[in-house]
């Protein structure tokens, strides 16, 4: 069943890439027709089509390789060849605040989906409380880290060592009782590192005494787990706090993320990869991966539940954050260049002169072409680490 569930955490993490894509997409379209731009095609997918149906003037469809989505919205640069009858709706004729919009619109529907995801869970699902934490044993570590991840040198953790699993409950810690979080932490902290104690659990009604020999990690003791904590949901208007706050610290980190792939690349391959913020940026296959050993791992369903939530809000960030980086053909060079035209115009006419029109866009093609090298070649690398050196979720 562990391998039924991984499976399926793999197809769902699919069907969510493809979503974001795919709503990603659907933001540039809606703006663009909203505008009165004629957008001719949309389709989820790429390469063979494999259905499509014409409403309108534009068709829609499935495509065969369900890894992303596009929308062909006419003259959407200068070079390409506009039929004289829509010459007037070609997106390079708009205003320029039109064209932002819906350069824009994508990206504002990967942060309004994530923002939604949020609310949702904390309102439907419910939020961990620290205040109501257990002794009982949600996820044990497998390895001794500060990290979200282990990598490959960490050495295990004391509770795996131990045999401790997810669903015991801690009764006493080295002769200490212990009846909430409070409590066995710090009779944990107050451990010197390297010293055996005694750790007696509850196990299928039966009590077990399990010997363990404390790690250090920041100069304190470590055992290694993470208790159970009752859930608790938020009304609407501290749902959407929540949402607004989490939303706010994830960008931040997201963008440390994307910061700091270029210092991390030499690392991807090596056990320090999970040390670093860049070294945290993942693959499809990376992010396949996690959401299979969410599925597949030992906690509740409303658990995986939540992981698998706030894994599908940090990939719409990262869509959302990276189409923002000002290279052509990320939507935000799109808007930079719409930006520079109306920085050139004003100069024009404060200068008496006329509008110099749209950018010349063959003068940027040579740049295009590096940063699309640059694209597609981080993915390839992000993919082979993915491959040969994957990050892991903690167990």
């Amino acid at each position: 069943m562990t391998h039924l569930y991984g499976l399926l955490g793999v197809v769902a993490f699919v069907v969510a890439l493809l979503l974001t894509v795919v709503l990603h997409e659907a933001g540039h379209l809606i703006t663009a027709k909203r505008f009165g731009m004629k957008a001719s095609q949309f389709f989820a997918g790429f390469g063979t089509t494999l259905w499509s149906r014409r409403r309108g003037e534009t068709e829609y469809g499935i495509k065969a390789i369900p890894l992303g989505g596009f929308v062909k919205i006419v003259g959407y640069t200068p070079l390409e060849e506009v039929d004289p009858a829509d010459e007037p709706r070609a997106f390079y004729r708009q205003p320029a605040p039109r064209r932002a919009a819906v350069i824009v619109a994508g990206v504002v529907m990967n942060l309004l989906l994530a923002f939604l995801l949020l609310v949702g869970l904390a309102a439907g699902i419910g939020l961990p409380s620290d205040r109501a934490a257990t002794t009982v044993v949600r996820r044990v570590s497998p390895c001794v880290t500060a990290a979200a991840t282990c990598a490959v040198r960490d050495p295990e953790s004391p509770s795996k060592k131990a045999g401790l699993r997810a669903h015991d409950r801690i009764v006493s810690f080295g002769g200490r009782p212990v009846r909430d979080w409070d409590q066995l932490s710090a009779a944990i902290r107050d451990t010197s590192p390297g010293r055996p104690v005694t750790v007696v659990v509850e196990r299928n009604g039966r009590r077990l005494s399990l010997p363990v020999t404390v790690a250090a990690l920041d100069g304190r003791g470590y055992l290694g787990v993470e208790p159970v904590a009752r859930t608790r949901r938020l009304g609407p208007v501290a749902s959407v706090r929540f949402a607004g706050r989490f939303m706010g610290d994830m960008t931040v980190s997201v963008a440390k993320v994307v910061a700091d792939i270029p210092h991390a690349i030499p690392k991807l391959f090596g056990h320090e990869r999970a040390s670093t913020p860049g070294g945290q940026a993942g693959s499809i296959v990376g992010g396949a991966e996690a959401s299979g050993q969410v599925f597949s791992s030992s906690d509740t369903w409303r658990d995986k539940l939540t992981s698998f939530v706030l894994l599908i809000v940090s990939l719409n960030l990262f869509v959302g954050l990276l189409n923002l980086v000002p290279l052509l053909p990320l939507d935000g060079g799109h808007l930079a260049v719409v930006c520079y035209e109306r920085i050139k115009a004003l100069v024009f006419r404060v200068r008496g002169r006329p509008d110099p029109g749209p950018v010349d866009m063959t003068k940027l093609m040579p740049l295009t072409y590096v940063a699309v090298t640059l694209l597609v070649g981080l993915g390839i690398l992000l993919i082979l680490a993915d491959v040969f050196n994957p990050l892991k979720v903690p167990q």
